[in-house]
Order: C-alpha cells, then sequence, then structure tokens
C-alpha cells in the first residue's frame, strides 16, 4: 500500500521553494519577530496537550464513579490504558507523514490544520454515546495531532537566531507543560461543573472535552490569522487537509478495527497493544522504504539519528505513564480525594514551565562557548532515572504522604522536561534544513511507540499486582536504558557555535 503523505511525486518540494516551507529570497514564508512565533505554537502546545491529556483524568473519575462505559467493566485500568494506547497508535501514525506535508504543504498550514481538526474531534469525543464511539473520536483526534510536532519544531528551528535556537524549543514546549498541567488540575472541576451547575450527572465527563475543544477552535482561528498576516502567501489548508483526510480515514479504520476485533474475541489488552505495535512496525518498514528508494537515506537515516530516535522511546514512555495515570497512582497511593491528587500529579507536568526554557537556556549557553549538549542530555536522564526510581520506593513504603509524592514529581519533572529540548535541538543539527519536517516526523513516530506502549502496560501491570510500582519501576528502567543510547550520539554542534 502506498502512503498518499510519501510520495514523491512532481508535486513534491524542493529545497528552497515556497511550497517546501522554505524561505525563496526576498519572499519570507514567516516575516514575524521570532518571539511572536514562539508565543503562538506556545499556545498550540497548550491546548493540543489539554485535548489528549484529558482523556486520564476522565477515565479515572470514571473507575472511581464506576460510570460511564468504562465504570463497570471487570478490567477498568487495563481498559483505560487501552484507550489511551488507541489515542497514541493514531498519533503516532501521522508523525512522519506530517513532517512530509509540512516540507511539501508549509508547516504553517499544517500547524493550523492540526488545531482546528483536534479541536473538532475533542468535541466529537464529548459527543460519543458509546465505548466504540469514544475510541473512534480519540484515535481521531490522535491522527490530527500527530502532525502539530514536527512542523512545530521546524519552524522554530528555521525562524530562530541560532544562538537562542534551544531555549526557543524549550519555551514553545513549556506550552505541553501547562496543558499537561491544566488538562489534570481543570478535568476534576469542569466533570463536578458538569454534574452540578449544567445537571449531567453521570455523563459530566463529556463537559471537560467540550471545554478543551472549544479553546483549541479558538487557538486555530488566532494561528491562522497570526500566520496569515505574516506571509508571503495566504494559506491554502485545502490542499493538506485532503492529504490528511486520505491519510487518516484508513489509518483510523485499521485501529478501530482492531479494537473491535479485540473487543470481539476477547483479546487480552496486552495482546491488543500488540497489534498496535504491528501497525507501527508495518508504517515504519513504509517510511523507511520511501526514505532509501527517495535517496535520502544518508540524511535521515545515519547511525546518530537512530540513537536520539530510539533513546527517545524512553521519554515518551515516561512521559505518558505519568501523565495518563499519575492522578489514578497519587489517589490509590495516598488514600486521597480525586481532586487532591489531580493538584499532587500537577507538579510533575508544572515543572516544565520551569524545566523545558531553563534546559534551552543552559544549553544555548554550553553551545556559545563552543560546548557540546550531549553531557546535559545524559545528567537530566541520569537524574530523572534516580528519582523515579525513588518515587516507586516510596510507593513500596505504604502510604506516602502527598507532599513526599508532590515533592518527587516536581523534582523528577525538572530534569525530564529540561532534557526533551536539549535532545531537539541536537537533532536538528543532524540534518540539512530541507530534511528537519521528515526527521522530526521520523523521530517522533519512533519515540511515540512509548506512549502508545506505556499506559496499557502500567494499567496491565497495575491489575495484575495491585500495585502501581511495578509500573514506576519498569518506567525507570526504560530510562536507564536512554542514558546508555544517548552517551554513545555523536554531538554536531551549529556552524555559528562559537
Amino acid at each position: 500500500m502506498t502512503d498518499p503523505a510519501l510520495s514523491t511525486g512532481p508535486g513534491t518540494a524542493t529545497p528552497g521553494t515556497a511550497s517546501a516551507g522554505t524561505a525563496a529570497p526576498g519572499r519570507p514564508l514567516f516575516s514575524g519577530h521570532h518571539t511572536h512565533l514562539w508565543g503562538f505554537l506556545l499556545a498550540g502546545w497548550v491546548v493540543s496537550y489539554a485535548d489528549r491529556t484529558v482523556t486520564g483524568p476522565v477515565v479515572a473519575w470514571m473507575i472511581e464513579n464506576k460510570a460511564g462505559f468504562i465504570g463497570d467493566t471487570t478490567h477498568p485500568a487495563a481498559l483505560g490504558g487501552l484507550i489511551g494506547s488507541m489515542f497514541f497508535t493514531g498519533y503516532m501514525l501521522t508523525q512522519y507523514a506530517g513532517g512530509r506535508l509540512g516540507d511539501r504543504y508549509g508547516h504553517r498550514e499544517m500547524l493550523v490544520l492540526s488545531l482546528l481538526w483536534a479541536g473538532l474531534m475533542t468535541l466529537a469525543s464529548g459527543l460519543a454515546g458509546g465505548l466504540v464511539g469514544f475510541v473512534v473520536a480519540r484515535v481521531l483526534t490522535g491522527l490530527g495531532e500527530g502532525v502539530f510536532y514536527s512542523n512545530d519544531r521546524v519552524l522554530v528551528i528555521a525562524h530562530t537566531p541560532p544562538a537562542r535556537r534551544t531555549v526557543g524549543l524549550g519555551v514553545v514546549l513549556s506550552g505541553l507543560s501547562i496543558g499537561l498541567t491544566a488538562g489534570v488540575v481543570a478535568t476534576p472541576h469542569l466533570i463536578d461543573w458538569g454534574a452540578g451547575s449544567l445537571g449531567m450527572g453521570g455523563a459530566a465527563w463529556r463537559a471537560p472535552l467540550y471545554v478543551f475543544g472549544i479553546c483549541s477552535l479558538v487557538v486555530s482561528a488566532a494561528s491562522w490569522a497570526f500566520f496569515r498576516a505574516r506571509g508571503d502567501r495566504p494559506l491554502r489548508l485545502g490542499p493538506p487537509t485532503l492529504r490528511l483526510i486520505g491519510y487518516s480515514v484508513p489509518a483510523a479504520v485499521l485501529i478501530t478495527a482492531l479494537f473491535l476485533v479485540a473487543d470481539a474475541f476477547g483479546w487480552p489488552e496486552w495482546l491488543t497493544a500488540i497489534g498496535s505495535g504491528v501497525l507501527f512496525a508495518a508504517m515504519l518498514t513504509i517510511v523507511v522504504r520511501g526514505i532509501v528508494r527517495a535517496g535520502h537515506a544518508a540524511a535521515l537515516l545515519h547511525r546518530n539519528v537512530w540513537l536520539v530516535h530510539i533513546g527517545f522511546v524512553a521519554v515518551m514512555w515516561n512521559l505518558w505513564f505519568f501523565s495518563f495515570w499519575s492522578v489514578q497512582i497519587v489517589a490509590e497511593a495516598a488514600h486521597s480525594s480525586l481532586t487532591a491528587a489531580a493538584l499532587t500529579a500537577a507538579f510533575n507536568a508544572g515543572a516544565g514551565i520551569i524545566g523545558f526554557p531553563v534546559g534551552g537556556w543552559i544549553a544555548d549557553r554550553r553551545v556559545r562557548a563552543g560546548k557540546g549538549r550531549k553531557p546535559l542530555a545524559v545528567a537530566c536522564a541520569v537524574v530523572h532515572t534516580v528519582l523515579a526510581a525513588a518515587f516507586g520506593a516510596s510507593l513500596l513504603a505504604g502510604k506516602p504522604s502527598l507532599l513526599l509524592l508532590g515533592l518527587i514529581l516536581f523534582c523528577s519533572g525538572l530534569f525530564f522536561n529540561a532534557l526533551q529540548p536539549i535532545v531537539h535541538s541536537i537533532l536538528g543539527d543532524l540534518a540539512a534544513e530541507e530534511h528537519r519536517g521528515s526527521l522530526f516526523g521520523l523521530f517522533n513516530l519512533v519515540a511515540e511507540i512509548g506512549a502508545v506502549a506505556s499506559p496499557v502496560v502500567s494499567g496491565v501491570l497495575r491489575d495484575a499486582t495491585g500495585s502501581w510500582a511495578p509500573g514506576v519501576f519498569t518506567a525507570a528502567g526504560v530510562m536507564a536504558v536512554s542514558v546508555v543510547l544517548y552517551s554513545l550520539v555523536r554531538e554536531k554542534l551549529p556552524a555559528t557555535a562559537a
């Protein structure tokens, strides 16, 4: 099967053309100030991550209140984790396609399209009448949001002075933490508001999906106006939208079919997750084959690129283990209310508001001094590994305090989030500008297997052992592997490093 987003026919952009998202001489695709660009991309990350994070607290509320289509199941934690994995299967499958479409049709167009798509599908998630409808809506949400990442990273690198590139990546990515925090903290309050003021009763889980969906549509409209006023040509969303629909519909059918077959035959959740892994392997094979046939293997498939890609699997595993399950973990371990657990868990997400930009700032200082960023990445990964293991040990000790859990989550979050823009900056220097959309798309395609596997594996471990500690130790062990991989990377400094 040929992937329409990966074709390299006559319409494919070449370096230096406007359609490729690279400014031709005298015709800048983006003419605004780079800090203004940071602000709008940050807002995009906020709503994008709030849209995806809302699933975890909603599932936790259903489990706690035995409501909705999850509360009365035999293995609610495993089913909730499976829903998260289905979302990230969709999110994963559009990573490379999103980067390629951005290289061809423009990175601005793909960012606006992603936000518009995510808003509409989040609203559809709230309107879903049952489990299958909810899964389909979440899968489609993931497919649309998957194109944001690779295009966002390329725009920051292309339009930020090299001396400020990593801090720019970090500032923008801090929107991830703000969105995570909003999704974790606001969702229980929005559900209470829906149950009380709106009289939604057992359907109150829909309220946060409506609110976050509307917010995404507002940011999408604002981003469209921003980019439209600061470019050499109007944004044309029609062609990339048709390409994305043509790609997403078959992918959504495959993912939903996997879920339905698993439900019909009573497959255990771990076996369904393996099915998602098969889809990942098939997509990765198609992508790698396309890169080789296009003659870009030397630019996109060399040793250092693969070390960075595979090492980041651990980052996505830990990100979505703690993002998806931290509320439930804290609530069970400390025997607290869902609201108190959400506030405690938010320390981990909120730490990124500091960690992302500070990590980028320190890395840029090293680059300006002619030093590498790799030692910082390795140190951050080591510290997070140790603190994640300490978090697991506190769960084994029995009924830890909310203060202790919040402190560990905050400190680990500082180093964990500082790591990410540093890795992004290292990766951005491993390929030429015309290949960066594809590079980051392949990067997140590979890394997202961690996000796909983490929620369901952790949920299965919880149901099997009665404790969240095995899941925490698994996350720490996976991160320890990334320490070794990043130690082996041969970093390439920007040409303007000195």
